[in-house]
């Protein structure tokens, strides 16, 4: 079997779990793409930190305490110990560029892979964004609904308040009957 005929080395859903939002950007932490491509997650940021020029902030920055904390406490059992230094996140471009600073054969194959789900899951965006707009016409929809609803009840509760007189008889027959 060549290279390019390889069966991915991890499931695909194994690697959507580590894909995270963070600052309204799809990022992956080094010590999850660490552990997928086979490595510490020291040396991978160590060949990070040997060449700088080729991961600005949009490719990878490193997170804010309160960012971890938050990332942290979404998880129920945490395996996340032991860090000195806050983490750092790679966009989908700081992956692809990872690529060109780990040359093992698992990291490429992985890395390969990444970029592909990075791929569907935005072409899903793009596929859905009519369905979101849809859906956003339709919360509307229900919005103005309610507001009506509760005028009517409004209504009601004016006409229940009202206290009406003894009525007068209407038709033939004398009201002392």
């Amino acid at each position: 079997m060549t290279a390019k005929q390889m069966l991915p080395i991890i499931p695909d859903n194994i690697v959507v779990n580590k894909i995270y939002e963070l600052r309204g950007l799809q990022v992956m932490l080094d010590s999850d793409l660490a552990e997928l491509y086979g490595v510490e997650t020291k040396r991978l940021n160590e060949q990070v930190s040997r060449n700088p020029d080729r991961f600005p902030e949009d490719f990878m920055f490193q997170l804010t305490d309160e960012e971890w904390l938050n990332l942290k406490s979404q998880f129920a059992t945490s395996s996340w110990g032991g860090r000195r230094k806050l983490p750092f996140v790679f966009t989908e471009h700081g992956i692809l560029m990872l690529s060109s600073v780990l040359n093992s054969k698992q990291a490429i194959q992985v890395n390969i892979q990444i970029v592909r789900i990075f791929s569907r899951i935005r072409q899903f965006v793009v596929e859905n964004g009519e369905l979101k707009l849809e859906i956003e016409e339709i919360k509307q929809k229900v919005s103005n609904q309610d507001k009506n609803i509760e005028l009517v009840f409004t209504y009601l509760d004016k006409l229940i308040d009202q206290k009406t007189g003894p009525r007068k008889r209407i038709g033939y027959m004398p009201d002392d009957l």
